[in-house]
């Protein structure tokens, strides 16, 4: 059972401690320790996160329960080792390489020393090359089903306590997750009735609908840089740009997105490559995407998952919205719906 909860601080071990844990893979218990958590190495961070569970992307099993891990603050993986990828993924972190802090303990000073190369690390972010000799990758997205390969179904109420009491989620939320649960599962169930008698035509809550689209999907190029304010178009906008599996273009829109439509927010990034977690290649993309800040698959229809995804945005999903005006104070004026215009 996990022992940390939301909030603690804790201490990323040594490079020399954390090496004592991993096997020849360079993992624990089937997770690899990548060597872009190596900056971590020293330093104090906050639990963001207790991961006892994830959502499977990979064979789309469903809720997977992982055992003594926890996603930390400010702690993604910059792709650095990965041929660049930009899916930005959290990281996850074995408690076998933390160490709680201490109230009032004076943080260590980060040694400032030239990296030294880890060949135990390094070659194991490469699988066997693919046909034609081509390059994939292996990394913790990759591995996630040997590193969580228990199923863990959506009536267990065990995890639902488990989030409450490492602070993943509050109660009235997760009473709030249960009933989407529920209320997917009744309408899965009547999609197999004919259609005249389905409730809004058998779709999960959220209410992404297929698009028109036979064809090739509509696209748009509007430049956007990291920093622009940008609003996500409605549900309406966004579906009319999709195909009759809700993709435009390769890339979904499903309903954890569609909670941020009309909201504002800044571009992050542009996202031109990312590795796919299936065969370990490396993605190019020919229309890139957009990644929005603060911007996270939330989880709120997924049984509360904590993996935090940042979802790629489409530009044709996006539009420009002016620079907002400075309150009194400096700061930003809210917008009409609360959000930050």
């Amino acid at each position: 059972m996990t022992r940390l909860k939301v909030g603690d601080v804790v201490e990323v071990r040594s490079e020399e401690e954390i090496l004592a844990t991993l096997d020849e893979k360079g993992e624990l218990d089937s997770l690899p320790f990548m060597p872009e958590m190596r900056r971590f190495c020293g330093r104090r961070l906050v639990v963001h996160k207790v991961a006892h569970k994830l959502c499977d992307t990979i064979s789309g099993t469903g809720m997977r329960r992982m055992e003594d891990t926890v996603h930390l603050a400010e702690a993604r993986c910059d792709g650095a080792a990965h041929g660049g990828c930009q899916t930005a993924c959290s990281l996850y972190w074995k408690e076998a390489w933390l160490r709680r802090a201490e109230p009032g303990e004076p943080e260590p000073p980060v040694p400032d020393r030239p990296r030294r190369s880890l060949p135990l690390l390094e070659v194991n972010t490469r699988r066997e090359p693919g046909p034609g000799g081509e390059e994939r990758f292996r990394c913790q997205a990759t591995e996630l089903l040997r590193a969580a390969p228990e199923r863990l179904p959506f009536k267990n109420l065990e995890q639902y306590v488990t989030d409450v009491r490492t602070g993943n989620a509050g109660v009235l939320s997760t009473a709030r997750t249960l009933f989407f649960g529920l209320f997917n599962r009744v309408q899965a169930a009547s999609r197999r009735l004919p259609r005249r008698l389905r409730f809004r035509g058998g779709l999960s809550w959220g209410f992404v609908g297929p698009g028109p689209n036979s064809g090739a999907t509509p696209t748009a190029a509007s430049d956007l840089k990291p920093g622009e304010l940008v609003r996500v178009r409605s549900k309406e906008e966004i579906v009319a740009t999709l195909n009759g599996e809700r993709f435009n273009r390769g890339l979904g829109f499903e309903e954890e997105m569609a909670r941020y439509c009309g909201k504002v927010a800044r571009v992050q990034a542009r996202v031109e490559r990312c590795i796919d977690e299936k065969t370990g290649r490396m993605l190019e993309m020919r229309n890139p995407c957009i990644v929005l800040e603060r911007v996270v698959c939330a989880g709120v229809y997924k049984a509360n998952c904590p993996r935090e995804f940042l979802p790629f945005w489409r530009e044709i999903w996006l539009e420009r919205v002016g620079e907002p005006e400075r309150g009194r104070d400096g700061g930003l004026e809210r917008g009409r719906d609360g959000g930050l215009e």
